[in-house]
């Protein structure tokens, strides 16, 4: 007799059945099915006449699955019910004891946590193929001047190669973070059972060996509420994605004809259906969108989990839909920021021209005179009016003469003329991560070691 009266209602069904999200776990069911048959068998709890049919049984469905030639049917909620439907129909009767000393709340678990790793590990991989095109692209352009930005306005010049490096050292942030994910997935909850462990004399760490995890949950409400895990993912996706947002806000700006600084490759941006001229940097504007759709993502999540009574709640079935989401959107955006930098042709003269903006060697001037004695914040004001004098004057700050700089102060003299005169400000940046070439060769020759 089955526990319930009456039929579910298909409605019911409708939001119960989660085959629709979770079938993408087919390989981690089936890992961990075997890991878990093979530890029964050796354990005695079931023969090895019947762990040697179930595992043939898991061969075959593995080959369905990998095939697409599995059939679904309308009861099976979802995949992991789906393969042991499956598996009891190819092994019969000792089908039925796939289950044994293991319910679906820890082999859910147990299927997530290995899906989560080899994610992490995965988006570790991707993030280090953009960190090396970015380096790359840093020594190949590592003396071309351009200006550095504060609020959008032109500031002090760099080189082109400080700025892609400053990337880098965002992005290894990011691959320390999936390391961490990828570390807190290292722990086995099959075996806790629903959520007081189980009433068979099983063996874990022999599973946690067969899945190459270092080591068992040591308690078994934890093991099977624990998400912690997802959520690490879904942090260090929104943190990644948002750095990727700002890469791909700035290839816009400077793709633009306004600023002329990249011209991006014709595989990675589109035309308009009006327009015949246009070529749009639209993979790098869906960098933008897809940050914030990351953080929805995480935010989300943290929703469903917070307040949840220990051990299993339904509500925790909604993990894999934000979970997949962050792993295939991340996936294409790290794809899409690899593919523009790789292909990127950055412009030397439109950059240098903005780079040669005399009004940007104001810090200089200004750090002259400290120099020479003057308090910053005087001498900040000091070239505060030389700057508003020549702009009222339609004149850039190399145009003025020595008198003209020793009306607003004694202090400046030939040395002051020579370094509005000049283009040297750049390597005047001579202190640790600095933007002179001699700290950006010692910055590439880090991003280098991070990589090997």
């Amino acid at each position: 007799m089955n526990r319930f009266s009456e039929p579910r209602d298909p409605d019911f069904d409708a939001i119960n059945r989660s085959l629709d999200v979770d079938r993408r776990l087919w390989p981690y069911d089936i890992a961990q099915s075997r890991a878990h048959v093979a530890m029964l068998a050796a354990q005695g709890i079931i023969s090895a006449e019947d762990a040697g049919k179930i595992h043939d049984a898991l061969t075959l469905v593995e080959g369905e699955l990998a095939a697409d030639l599995f059939k679904f049917e309308q009861d099976d909620e979802d995949i992991h019910m789906a393969i042991e439907r499956r598996v009891t129909e190819l092994a019969g009767d000792a089908g039925g004891r796939i289950h044994t000393a293991r319910s679906r709340n820890d082999q859910v678990a147990t299927d997530l946590v290995l899906f989560t790793r080899d994610a992490a590990r995965e988006t570790v991989a991707q993030i280090e193929r953009l960190m090396s095109a970015l380096i790359d692209a840093a020594e190949a352009h590592i003396d071309w001047p351009m200006p550095g930005y504060t609020h959008l306005q032109r500031a002090q010049p760099v080189y082109l190669s400080h700025h892609l490096l400053a990337y880098v050292w965002m992005l290894d942030r990011d691959r320390q973070r999936f390391a961490f994910v990828a570390s807190q997935c290292d722990v086995l909850p099959l075996g806790a059972g629903a959520l007081a462990g189980v009433n068979f004399d099983t063996d874990r760490a022999l599973v946690a060996k067969e899945l190459d995890l270092g080591s068992v949950s040591p308690n078994s409400l934890d093991a099977v509420s624990n998400r912690d895990f997802v959520i690490d993912y879904l942090s260090a996706a929104a943190t990644s994605a948002t750095h990727l947002s700002r890469l791909g806000a700035e290839l816009v700006l400077w793709s633009s004809q306004e600023f002329a600084f990249v011209e991006l490759p014709d595989r990675w941006t589109s035309g308009s259906s009006l327009m015949p001229q246009k070529k749009n940097p639209d993979a790098a504007e869906l960098l933008r969108s897809k940050a914030p759709r990351m953080v929805g993502n995480l935010s989300s999540f943290l929703g469903v989990l917070h307040g949840l009574p220990l051990a299993y709640n339904k509500d925790m079935q909604e993990d894999k839909q934000y979970l997949f989401d962050a792993v295939d959107t991340l996936t294409v955006a790290l794809a899409a920021a690899a593919g523009m930098i790789e292909g990127a042709e950055f412009n030397a003269s439109a950059m240098a021209d903005a780079a040669g903006d005399g009004m940007i060697a104001a810090t200089d001037l200004a750090d002259l005179l400290v120099q020479r004695g003057v308090p910053f914040r005087e001498s900040h004001a000091i070239v505060g009016g030389i700057v508003r004098e020549a702009l009222a004057a339609g004149r850039p700050l190399s145009s003025l003469t020595l008198d003209e700089l020793q009306a607003h102060s004694s202090h400046l003299d030939g040395d002051a003329v020579a370094l509005l005169g000049q283009d040297g400000w750049l390597e005047s940046k001579q202190s640790e991560g600095g933007t002179a070439l001699v700290r950006i060769s010692e910055q590439l020759v880090s991003a280098r070691s991070l990589l090997s």
